[in-house]
């Protein structure tokens, strides 16, 4: 399931309601049917086994004193499990990472591997939902495409629910199946993927579609807010033209009677 929506929306607010760091002011949360935007923390040990979150920035996530067998292991622990160097080999095989890596520091890996290893402690405790918050927008282009591919075989492989956060149009439609269109604190539109993107009802969400950057466009030397300026222009020119009345016929040309030619003398 994908949120997206413009940078100040709420798209990481209501993240960190759903995963119970903040209460919400109205409504509720339930997860497995459980009401959750009221418990304490102290009641919340289930959700932490069942949640967890992939964020943003894996640099400033991961603890730069720590070694990654203990960064991994580090929820394993707080649920008392104490022999677990098997499983973080594990896990370390299952982001495609060599059991060696264990043993370094999180500054001796690339961003793209950071954020592999950040998977790999969402995973540790076996969770049934991962919420990632905007997990490739920190990293080179080149290695978006490896760490999407990856969430989109584990959350296949394990049947893990992914709630993903992004303001990359191009990235939710890739590893989500529906979406949702936030503006302002709303949830304006909701729906699945290709019925959002290809045929967006709101009108927020036509402007959001319609100012995804184009490769086209760009090596024409057009800017987003033209393309947008241009698509919604051309979407609202075929609504008119499909609801208005077909135009009548041309009228038929009056047939004229040519003169006969004179019998020569």
């Amino acid at each position: 399931f994908g949120i997206v929506g413009e940078s100040g929306c709420g798209k990481s607010t209501l993240l960190r309601i759903i995963a119970g760091l903040d209460q919400p002011t109205s409504g509720s949360v339930q997860v497995g049917g459980v009401e959750i935007s009221r418990l304490p923390e102290r009641r919340l040990g289930f959700l932490r086994a069942q949640l967890q979150l992939v964020f943003q920035d894996p640099m400033g996530s991961l603890d730069p004193r720590m070694r990654v067998h203990d960064i991994i292991a580090e929820p394993l622990v707080a649920q008392g499990h104490r022999d677990n160097l098997g499983r973080v080999h594990e896990l370390l095989d299952a982001v495609g990472l060599q059991p060696e890596a264990a043993d370094r520091f999180p500054h001796q890996f690339s961003g793209g591997q950071r954020q592999r290893i950040s998977i790999a402690r969402a995973l540790a405790p076996d969770p049934r939902i991962l919420v990632a918050d905007e997990p490739v927008s920190a990293l080179d282009v080149s290695v978006r495409a490896q760490v999407l591919n990856l969430l989109d075989e584990l959350v296949q492989r394990l049947s893990l629910t992914l709630v993903f956060v992004s303001h990359d149009l191009s990235v939710v439609r890739h590893v989500c199946d529906s979406v949702a269109v936030m503006s302002r604190g709303e949830i304006v539109e909701t729906g699945p993927i290709a019925d959002v993107y290809d045929a967006p009802a709101h009108p927020y969400s036509r402007q959001l579609v319609a100012a995804a950057p184009r490769l086209q466009a760009a090596l024409a030397g057009r800017t987003a807010a033209v393309l947008a300026a241009e698509t919604l222009a051309a979407r609202d020119s075929s609504r008119g033209a499909a609801d208005s009345p077909p135009a009548a016929p041309p009228p038929h040309p009056e047939a004229h009677v040519l003169p006969q030619p004179k019998d020569a003398p």
